[in-house]
């Protein structure tokens, strides 16, 4: 039997350990600084505060995805089978099918542009949300799947 194939390549719960530590800079968006339950990553992240507000101490749940569409990347993108199925599951207007983001509060899309490899098995991937950073630091082991270059979805809900 094979294994059930999903486009969220990291998922976690994390507590908020600070927000604005630095000072606040902008009116809507605040910078959070987070630790992970199960992974023992650290998480940097800017969110707009009017859409997705949280508090020091707080938990959320975080994912990050190739994706929208529920399950596995299909097997008919590569020649262009379903990928207007593909392009349409984040549509508010309810003609596309419903995606990953109906589990979620908050969702942005970007891409990862860095990626160091730190020091022994510690590395940091960097995204970019159109402005909007996040820098996750953890074992390499828990980010196999976030490839330098790729677009990514992030997923947060309380």
């Amino acid at each position: 039997m094979a294994a059930a194939v999903s486009n969220i390549v990291f998922d976690d719960i994390f507590t908020i350990n600070a927000i604005d530590k630095e000072g606040k800079k902008f009116d809507r968006v605040s910078r959070l600084y987070a630790h992970s339950k199960n992974y023992d990553m650290d998480l940097t992240l800017d969110y707009n505060i009017e859409l997705f507000p949280l508090d020091k101490d707080q938990n959320f749940a975080l994912a990050l995805a190739s994706s929208l569409s529920r399950g596995g990347p299909s097997v008919n993108t590569a020649d262009g089978g379903d990928d207007d199925n593909e392009r349409d599951v984040w549509r508010p207007d309810g003609k596309g099918s419903r995606g990953l983001e109906d589990e979620y509060d908050y969702v942005m899309y970007g891409k990862i542009y860095k990626f160091d490899g730190g020091s022994g098995e510690i590395v940091t991937a960097y995204i970019s949300f159109g402005g909007l950073l996040m820098s996750l630091t953890g074992s390499f082991r828990h980010m196999t799947s976030i490839v330098l270059g790729d677009p990514i979805y992030l997923l947060t809900r309380k």
